[in-house]
């Protein structure tokens, strides 16, 4: 019965104000009549026909009653303050009511109509309204307050009425977070359809429509839609100040159901503007399926994502090297989660990369086949004020790697390298460019040199993969620029003409255990980043697509400020991939290769011997010195901002003053 009501309550909340309140009114009228006719029956005993003198009765009672009942504010708001207040209101409304029927009927008297009537017909009606009112508040009240606060939540339209369109539409239907207002499509024929009591409009209609609803958000439900597509909807959404949140792509919504816990920010890997390539199953495989495997830095953005993705092709066992217990935690208990149903042997090591002992004590115990060293430091600022560090987890981090595995027989050693190797301006890209030298050094040392160098099991291939920046790492832009956009602004950046290469974390990882399947010995691999992107228009997109305005000359009333803070030590206004300009294609449409001059593994050694007492006293211009001489094209930017180097040359200075 409940059940009953409440969906006939449902269109009743529907209709118009106006429509409501004439209801209203008509039933308190025709509780008038009735509390009329009950009053005569109470008196008489019995009931008579409203002809003749008990018409007046029927008559004075909506004179008074009515306009009584519009001027106390009855029909302003019907359900709203149907509690005490309207009792109230109510009790008021009556009692002048009542003196008025009174005065009329029992205290002048009208033939025909008893004057007791005059008094019972008040109490009658005072009795009935209220009533009404309570029984209004039991049967309409909370789905009228169910009704205001969905019409109070963000308006949302979802784009695509296909069959995620109309999953998501379903699992937002008692949503507390915002209201589905209707569809958007590009198909022509489905406009001014109603799919599952909601209308499909066209794209092109939108303007209108968010005036008309308030629209403040769109739901991109397209996993399947080309990202060219994709980019084609927000360039035509961009304009409309519209909040815009996506599915993921089909390979993600492996249930095949959509639900609001799908329903996610809009990541800007949506805007790189072209297709990822399929992964080669046979190079994904070739190094990792059914071997041990060892990732240093597990637990970074890349080191995770590599972790990731090596589960994908069942290696036997997966080691997980890493110096931050929390950061090992974390992608341990992922994992394991991960491999629940896969005979996947999962080992964490906690451990620092520049310990010799201690990476040839877990290379010797498990001989990994494979062995992915993306332990690094890479955020620029922070490796410039500290470079002795930089260098030191960088270079003799890969160093102490690598020989650890050409000692133990390791058959594949790829290093994670980076574009800011290319001619780097700052301690960083030179630190991981001396990082390649080590490995092609190494890579080409001859059958008799290895038999000097006290590696007598070296036949490891030793390979690196230099690509630019992937979007949602720890150093990435976006998430400072997303939670900057959260906070209100401003955006901070360091220049308006400073660009960058993109890619997203698992199409870089996919593409780092592809480029080392094909190594063959010292290779340099080089991932095709695609187009370079310009940041300042990369903080614009984001700011756009979260549903605010860019404050500036132009806008000085837009929503987020874009505030430029000047170029960082050693940052560039662009990196490159290439040293030379002779790339060479590999069996991978993404993946080129490098060829970069080195100096050979005895030369190299003594360089670094030398470079290595330097950072033991510190002495930061000597390090950038060296650096300038292994390095090709590695020219600093600005001056030494080490943070000891300072403080002691304060001191120092401050001592010559006294």
């Amino acid at each position: 019965m409940m059940t009953l009501l409440s969906q006939f309550a449902t269109p009743v909340l529907a209709l118009p104000r106006v429509a409501k309140r004439a209801v209203v009114l008509a039933v308190d009228a025709s509780l008038c009549v009735v509390t009329v006719w009950l009053a005569f029956y109470l008196r008489l005993g019995e009931f008579v026909p409203l002809s003749g003198a008990p018409v007046w009765a029927v008559v004075g009672s909506l004179a008074f009653a009515i306009p009584i009942f519009v001027v106390s504010g009855f029909y302003r708001a019907i359900f709203r303050y149907s509690g005490l207040p309207a009792m109230v209101a109510v009790a008021r409304a009556m009692m002048i009511y009542g003196l008025l029927f009174a005065s009329v009927f029992t205290a002048m008297g009208i033939t025909g109509v008893p004057r007791t009537v005059g008094l019972i017909q008040p109490l009658l009606l005072l009795f009935m309204v209220g009533t009404s009112r309570a029984l209004a508040r039991v049967w309409l009240g909370g789905l009228y307050q169910s009704h205001l606060q969905r019409a109070a939540l963000p308006q949302a339209l979802i784009y695509g009425a296909g069959n995620a369109g109309r999953q998501l539409a379903a699992a937002m239907a008692n949503s507390h977070e915002m209201r589905v207002v209707g569809f958007l499509d590009d198909d022509d024929r489905l406009h001014g359809h109603v799919l599952n009591g909601l209308p499909i409009y066209s794209p092109g209609d939108l303007a209108g429509i968010q005036l008309e609803f308030r629209v403040t958000d769109v739901l991109m439900a397209l996993p399947s839609v080309s990202r060219q597509r994709r980019n084609g909807i927000l360039s035509m959404l961009a304009p409309h100040r519209l909040a815009v949140r996506t599915l993921p792509g089909l390979s993600d919504l492996a249930t095949g159901r959509v639900t609001m816990a799908d329903v996610r920010e809009l990541d800007i890997d949506d805007l790189l503007g072209r297709e990822p390539v399929q992964p080669n199953g046979l190079l994904l495989n070739r190094n990792t399926h059914g071997k041990a495997v060892l990732v240093t830095g597990a637990g970074g953005s890349i080191g995770s994502e590599l972790c990731r993705q090596i589960i994908k092709t069942q290696p036997r066992q997966l080691l997980l090297v890493e110096m931050s217990e929390f950061a090992l935690y974390q992608i341990h208990q992922e994992l394991q989660a991960a491999v629940l149903d896969a005979d996947v042997e999962l080992v964490p090591l906690l451990a620092s990369v520049c310990d010799e002992v201690r990476m040839h004590e877990i290379m010797d115990t498990w001989r990994p086949n494979t062995v992915y060293h993306a332990a690094a430091y890479k955020h620029v600022p922070l490796v410039e004020h500290n470079p002795a560090e930089g260098v030191r987890n960088n270079v003799w981090g890969t160093k102490v790697c690598a020989e650890a595995a050409a000692r133990n027989g390791v058959q594949n050693f790829v290093l994670i390298s980076t574009d800011k190797a290319v001619r780097p301006t700052n301690i960083m890209g030179a630190t991981k460019r001396l990082a390649e030298m080590v490995l092609q050094a190494l890579a080409q040392l001859k059958p008799a040199a290895v038999a000097k160098s006290g590696y007598p099991n070296h036949r490891t291939c030793f390979s690196m993969v230099r690509f630019g920046n992937v979007l949602g790492s720890s150093g990435s832009v976006v998430p400072l620029f997303r939670e900057q956009i959260k906070n209100g602004g401003p955006i901070t950046l360091t220049h308006t003409d400073i660009t960058r290469y993109f890619m997203t974390i698992p199409e870089a990882a996919q593409l780092v255990i592809q480029a080392g399947a094909m190594g063959s010995g010292g290779d340099v691999f080089v991932l095709d980043m695609g187009q370079a992107v310009r940041i300042y228009d990369l903080a614009v997109r984001m700011v756009e697509l979260t549903g605010f305005t860019v404050r500036d000359e132009a806008y000085p009333d837009g929503d987020i400020e874009i505030k430029v803070t000047g170029l960082r030590p050693g940052e560039k206004l662009y990196e490159e991939l290439l040293i030379g300009d002779d790339p060479k294609p590999t069996q991978h449409s993404r993946i080129m290769k490098a060829h970069d001059e080195f100096l050979p593994w005895p030369l190299l050694q003594e360089q670094l011997q030398a470079l290595g007492l330097v950072l033991g006293v510190n002495d930061v211009p000597v390090i950038r010195g060296m650096l300038q001489q292994l390095v090709q094209g590695y020219e600093p930017s600005g001056e030494v901002v080490d943070w000891v180097h300072l403080a002691q040359a304060r001191e120092a200075n401050a001592r010559d003053l006294g």
